[in-house]
C-alpha cells in the first residue's frame, strides 16, 4: 500500500524531535541528538516497533561549514528540497502565534528497515502562501534565529505536530519527547483534557494533569544548563496569548520562566537519561523526579563499514537484527580478517582526508580520530595542551590526527576552539600530520569512526550525556581512548575495549591532570601497543565483542518498548 494509508491501521507512538538525521545529504540534523533520533527510527523499522516521527522540515538546513585561511569557521545556508525526497501530505493545520493564524503543512518521508519494516516521518512546513513572510520562515533554519524564532518553532513542533497527527488520522497511543524542544505538546494535551467549565466547581483543577501525563514519555539528553530551553513568560504570553492558564503553567514549567525540561518532567509518566551517569546527573539537576537510565545506542547496519558488514555477514550471521551475536567476535573472526577490514576502512579515510584537506596521511602510522560538536565542555583543545610533549611523543611513536566538528554559530567558545585547533595544527605542521575535515556530517562520521585506529574523547565530567561516536568506532573495531563519562563509564574495560583517561573524578586542575593522563597513556601504552599487531588486534576484537554487542539502538529500542511504550 502506497503513501500514508499504510500507517493508519494500528496505534503508534508519536516520536517528536526538533532534528532527525534521515540521511547524510538531508541536513535536518546538527549532531548527536539528530543522529540518535535517526538511529532510533531505523531500529524501530528493523524491529517493526510502530512509531510515527514528527519534526521540522528545516528547508535551510543547519549550516554548511567552511574554514577560512585563519582557521575560523564560516557558515552558509545548507538548503534542501523536500519534494525530491518526500511526498506532500493531504492536510493543513493551524496554530495561533502572537494573535495571528499560522498554517502548517507536512511532508511524508518513509524510513525503510531491514526486512520490510517502515516508519513514517512527518516534516512540518510553514512555507505556505497563506502565511506572512516571516511565518513562512519558521520551519526553515534548524536552531537558527533568536528566542522569538525558537519559541515559534517549538509552538509549531509541539502544538502543531499533535494537530497534524490528528488531522492525518493517526491513532497515537503515546508521545515520546526526544529532548525538551517539543515539550509544548503537553500543553495541547492539557487543553484537550480540560475539565468542562460549566460543571467544574470553584477550586477544582482546570486540567486533567494525570491523564495528560500518562500519555507522555520524555528522554532528556543534556546535562548542560545552556542546553535546556528557557523562555520569559512575557514572551510566552505575547506569542501564546491565553492558550493555557498561566497559574497552571507556572506550577508545571517554573515560576520565573518557562523551562521546557521542567515542563516535560512534570508532564511525563516515564523519564529517562541516556546513560547511567547522565541519569544520575539529571537527578541532581532536577531533584525529586524519577529518572531511569536507558543508555543510547547506534544503528548497526548504518554505522558498520561495508568491509566489516561483509565480515560480520559471513561469520556472525544475523548481526544486523541481533547485534548481541557480535559477542562471539573474539572467537569467530581471525586477526587477518579484522585487520584487512580495518585497512580497507583506513585507506578510505586516507583518501577522503587527501581529497578534502590536502593532507597525505600514512597508512602505517597510528591515526587518532576526534570528531564531535565543538563546544567548550567537550574540551577539543585538551589533546594540544602541551605541544612540546606531543612532539616528543611523536618522535618516539609516530602518530597522526584527523579532526572534525561544527560549532553552533552563536557558540563563541566553540568557534574559538576551532580557530585554536587550526593554530595548533600550524604549530605542529612540521612534526605531526593533522587534518581537519570541514562540514562534519553523517558521511564524514562514517568514514572517520571506521578508518581511525583509536577514537579520542575528552569531555569535562559529568557533562557528557552519552557520546555515541565512540560506539560507532567500537562497531568497526576501533578502541576508545576516553575520559570516564557518558556511555564510556559502562563500556570501558581497561586494555580490553580501550583505555580510560583519568578516573572520572573531579580534581583541582582537571584539564592539566587529564592532559597528563592522556599523554602518559599515549606514550607508554597505546602507541607502543599499536606497534605490536597481535596485542592491538586483541583490543580491536574486544571493542567489537564487549562494546558493539551491547551499545546498539536495537537494545535501546527494545527497552523503550518494554519499559515505556507498553506500560
Amino acid at each position: 500500500m502506497d503513501g500514508l494509508q499504510q500507517f493508519l491501521h494500528h496505534p503508534r507512538v508519536a516520536y517528536f524531535s526538533m532534528e532527525i538525521a534521515l540521511r547524510s545529504d538531508i541536513p535536518t540534523y546538527s549532531g548527536g541528538l539528530g543522529v540518535l533520533a535517526g538511529d532510533t527510527l531505523r531500529s524501530a523499522a528493523d524491529l517493526r516497533i510502530p512509531l510515527v516521527a514528527v519534526t521540522l522540515v528545516s528547508r535551510a538546513g543547519y549550516f554548511r561549514q567552511t574554514i577560512d585561511p585563519a582557521g575560523r569557521q564560516v557558515e552558509a545556508p545548507d538548503p534542501w528540497q523536500p519534494e525530491h525526497w518526500a511526498e506532500p501530505l493531504p492536510a493543513k493545520v493551524s496554530v495561533a502565534i502572537d494573535g495571528r493564524t499560522v498554517w502548517i503543512a507536512g511532508w511524508l518521508y518513509v524510513i525503510e528497515g531491514i526486512g520490510g519494516g517502515r516508519e513514517p516521518v512527518i516534516l512540518l512546513d510553514t512555507n505556505l502562501q497563506e502565511n506572512r513572510e516571516d511565518d513562512r520562515a519558521i520551519t526553515d533554519s534548524l536552531y537558527g534565529g533568536d528566542q522569538v524564532y525558537r519559541l515559534c518553532q517549538e509552538i509549531v513542533l509541539g502544538i502543531g505536530g499533535i494537530r497534524m497527527l490528528e488531522a492525518l488520522h493517526f491513532d497515537v497511543r503515546a508521545y515520546h519527547l526526544n529532548e525538551g524542544h517539543s515539550a509544548l505538546l503537553t500543553l495541547e494535551l492539557l487543553k484537550q483534557f480540560a475539565y468542562d467549565e460549566d460543571v467544574r466547581r470553584p477550586g477544582e483543577a482546570q486540567y486533567d494533569v494525570p491523564r495528560a501525563r500518562a500519555q507522555v514519555h520524555f528522554t532528556t539528553h543534556t546535562p548542560v544548563e545552556a542546553g535546556h530551553d528557557r523562555f520569559t513568560y512575557d514572551l510566552v504570553r505575547s506569542l501564546l496569548g491565553d492558550f493555557i492558564d498561566f497559574a497552571t503553567l507556572r506550577e508545571l514549567a517554573g515560576q520565573s520562566e518557562l523551562n521546557t525540561t521542567q515542563l516535560a518532567l512534570n508532564l511525563s509518566e516515564y523519564v529517562n537519561g541516556v546513560a547511567e551517569s547522565h541519569a544520575e546527573t539529571t537527578k541532581h539537576m532536577y531533584p525529586g523526579y524519577r529518572v531511569t537510565a536507558i543508555t543510547n545506542g547506534i544503528h548497526p547496519h548504518t554505522w558498520a563499514h561495508p568491509a566489516f558488514a561483509h565480515l560480520y555477514d559471513a561469520h556472525l550471521p544475523g548481526w544486523c537484527l541481533e547485534p548481541e551475536v557480535l559477542i562471539r567476535a573474539e572467537s569467530s573472526l581471525s586477526d587477518d580478517q579484522v585487520w584487512q577490514a580495518h585497512m580497507e576502512a583506513k585507506l578510505e579515510l586516507i583518501a577522503t582526508v587527501r581529497a578534502e584537506s590536502g593532507v597525505a596521511l600514512d597508512a602505517d602510522v597510528a591515526t587518532i580520530g576526534y570528531a564531535r560538536r565543538m563546544t567548550p565542555y567537550k574540551r577539543p583543545e585538551l589533546f594540544f595542551t602541551d605541544l612540546e610533549r606531543l612532539k616528543a611523543i611523536h618522535a618516539k611513536h609516530p602518530f597522526q590526527v584527523v579532526l572534525a566538528g561544527k560549532a553552533h554559530p552563536r557558540d563563541a567558545g566553540g568557534r574559538r576552539a576551532i580557530e585554536s585547533l587550526h593554530g595548533f595544527m600550524r604549530s605542529l605542521g612540521g612534526d605531526v600530520k593533522i587534518a581537519f575535515l570541514p562540514n562534519y556530517s553523517m558521511a564524514t562520521a562514517r568514514t572517520m569512526v571506521a578508518g581511525a585506529d583509536v577514537w579520542l574523547n575528552t569531555p569535562q565530567p559529568p557533562l557528557e550525556a552519552s557520546g555515541t561516536s565512540g560506539m560507532k568506532a567500537a562497531l568497526n573495531g576501533v578502541p576508545n581512548l576516553s575520559v570516564l563519562d557518558g556511555w564510556w563509564r559502562e563500556g570501558h574495560i581497561e586494555g580490553v575495549t580501550g583505555w580510560a583517561i583519568g578516573n572520572g573524578g573531579v580534581s583541582t586542575d582537571e584539564h592539566r591532570d587529564d592532559a597528563a593522563a592522556l599523554y602518559r597513556l599515549l606514550e607508554e601504552v597505546v602507541l607502543p601497543l599499536y606497534a605490536h599487531r597481535d596485542g592491538w588486534l586483541r583490543v580491536m576484537k574486544g571493542a567489537i565483542s564487549r562494546n558493539a554487542s551491547l551499545f546498539h539502538s536495537h537494545r535501546m529500542m527494545r527497552r523503550y518498548a518494554a519499559e515505556a511504550y507498553l506500560e
